[in-house]
């Protein structure tokens, strides 16, 4: 199954990916993101200067406002 990175503070979102039989990493500093096929964020460390680094080409979902279910639901889309 896909490695689906997640944000630490996301433990609703991490059990409900785990269910669907998800292998997930917790997301606990950038190089955690570069082994995974799709990284779940909160959204809460925005980008004010707009300047980044890449450090990963999987797809990332922003779950703010969003169930652990809707997540789950837009994760497996961004996989297939």
């Amino acid at each position: 199954m896909a490695r689906v990175g997640v944000e630490q503070s996301l433990t609703n979102v991490q059990d409900a990916l785990r269910a669907k039989g998800y292998d997930v990493i917790e997301l606990k500093q950038e190089s955690d993101a570069q082994n995974c096929d799709c990284c779940v964020v909160t959204g809460l460390d925005s980008n004010v200067m707009g300047m980044a680094d890449t450090v990963t080409k999987a797809p990332v979902i922003d779950a703010n406002g969003m169930s652990a279910d809707e997540v789950c639901q837009a994760v497996e889309s961004r996989l297939q």
